[in-house]
C-alpha cells in the first residue's frame, strides 16, 4: 500500500500533505471508501505442534516465519535454540532448506529443516491484539477530549 491510500501525494513537499479527517458515521464519502477487510492471526502463543512428516515441518515453519515472537527451535542433536525466526530458505529438500533465527546475543544461526525435531512459540506475540485501527481510534477518543500535540507512543515490549 502506498502513501497515496492514506492522503498523501507524492508530487507534493513532505509538509504540504494533507491529514485525512476521521471517518464520519453516514457520510458519503465514508460509504464509498474502498475498505479491506483485516484478518485476525491465529494465537500460536505456547503451541506445541507435532512434526510427523514433511508437510507438518514446512507448514510450522511458515507459521513461525509469519509469528511475531520468538519460537524455540530443538535440533534432533537436543539442542533448542531461541530466538526471533526472521529468514527461511525454502528448497525441494528438508536438508536445503534453511531457518535463520535471530538471537539475543545478536547471533543469526542457520538451522537446516533436516536437523529440527522440535518448534515451540515460546515467545509473547508482540503485536497479538494490535492494529492500525485500534491505533486510530485511539487517537480519535484522545482528540474528540480535546487533548492537544496527541502522540500515542507505543507499549513496551518487555
Amino acid at each position: 500500500m502506498s502513501g497515496r491510500e492514506h492522503g498523501h501525494d507524492p508530487l507534493l513537499p513532505h509538509g504540504a500533505q494533507a491529514v485525512a479527517a476521521p471517518p464520519r458515521a453516514n457520510d458519503e464519502l465514508t460509504d464509498a471508501l474502498e475498505v479491506v477487510p483485516g484478518f485476525e492471526h491465529e494465537n500460536l502463543q505456547g503451541w506445541i505442534p507435532q512434526l510427523a512428516n514433511e508437510a507438518d515441518i514446512r507448514a510450522v515453519i511458515e507459521k513461525a516465519f509469519d509469528y511475531r515472537g520468538d519460537v524455540t527451535v530443538t535440533r534432533k542433536d537436543g539442542v533448542a535454540v531461541t530466538g526471533y525466526l526472521f529468514d527461511r530458505r525454502v528448497a525441494p529438500t528438508l536438508e536445503n532448506s534453511v531457518v535463520r533465527l535471530l538471537l539475543a546475543s545478536g547471533e543469526r544461526p542457520a538451522i537446516p529443516y533436516s536437523e529440527i525435531a522440535a518448534i515451540a512459540f515460546t515467545g509473547r506475540d508482540t503485536a497479538a491484539g494490535k492494529s492500525y485501527e485500534a491505533w486510530v481510534k485511539k487517537y480519535w477518543e484522545k482528540r474528540a477530549k480535546g487533548e492537544k500535540n496527541i502522540s500515542i507512543e507505543p507499549e513496551a515490549l518487555e
